[in-house]
């Protein structure tokens, strides 16, 4: 299954815009968390590429962290860039390993692997989406963790219905179904011991850059679009590891209150952008 090319633009610009940038800074914190209260010392994250913007920085907080991080790619491009941007910018160690396109099912693994394994929004841009599943179960010796684009929320269905309705029509929708990722890893052998939501801002989930949803929605505005353009308007997870913005952190989480509010799941679910399980192995 093909994926949208924009991930190559963000090998080298490194500004995501601000929905990218909250959702990475939130998933960090989650992960996070999970790193300290389960003492995860081992990572696998496959496929690398789901969450837009920079590919392959979402595990720069279990390798600060002195955790082995290994990510798995069927693109040789991609990885490639990625392995630069650890290399160059992030001065980090990773394991890359890439396969070919139809071996998602099969994992170059041993069982038991890792500590912890997990995938963000990726299932739907690869070959074996439930191949992937099982194959995440069979190499974590204790936590699997998957998450998609929730798609009840109002962003997913302006994408599909009216702004992106190309990528939509490229990609099986099934693999949003919670209920069937339980289902495959609970056959697999995994126990899900939390289920809810990820990423619940105060702003739709459309993917795309603000000034590139007004433009799709046929919305031609000046001030719109000086608004969302311009050197005051960057945003880069980078410039934060990077110790380039270090007050950027305190300034996107702001926005955070909805993800923060002590309401249940059910609730933020109406509004939020993705959907997780979490599991252990039986």
């Amino acid at each position: 299954m093909t994926t949208p090319n924009t991930w190559r633009r963000y090998l080298t610009d490194y500004n995501e815009g601000l929905g990218l940038v909250y959702e990475r800074f939130v998933l960090n914190d989650f992960l996070d968390n999970l790193r300290r209260r389960y003492g995860i010392r081992s990572v696998l994250e496959a496929p690398l590429y789901g969450m837009a913007g920079v590919s392959g920085i979402n595990d720069v907080v279990f390798a600060r962290n002195n955790a082995a991080v290994t990510m798995v790619d069927d693109n040789t491009e991609r990885i490639r860039g990625v392995a630069r941007i650890w290399e160059e910018d992030l001065k980090l160690p990773v394991d890359l390993v890439h396969i070919e396109p139809r071996n998602w099912g099969r994992l170059p693994f041993a069982d038991n692997s890792f500590d912890f394994t997990w995938e963000w929004a990726g299932l739907w841009y690869i070959g074996d989406p439930a191949g992937l599943l099982r194959e995440l179960v069979r190499t974590s010796r204790d936590l699997v963790f998957v998450a998609m684009p929730n798609n009840i929320q109002v962003g997913y269905w302006m994408r599909k219905l009216v702004i992106d309705q190309e990528f939509f029509a490229q990609h099986d929708e099934r693999w949003t179904n919670i209920g069937l990722l339980r289902r495959i890893l609970e056959e697999a052998g995994l126990e899900i011991i939390q289920e809810g939501v990820l990423d619940v801002p105060p702003w739709p989930d459309t993917v795309m850059p603000a000034n590139e949803v007004l433009q799709r929605l046929g919305i031609r505005s000046a001030r719109l679009e000086e608004q969302f353009t311009g050197d005051d308007w960057q945003w880069s997870t980078m410039a934060y590891y990077l110790g380039q913005e270090p007050d950027l952190y305190d300034r996107v989480m702001r926005y955070a209150w909805l993800d923060q509010a002590n309401l249940p799941w059910q609730v933020k679910a109406i509004w939020a952008h993705h959907r997780y399980l979490l599991g252990r192995k039986v």
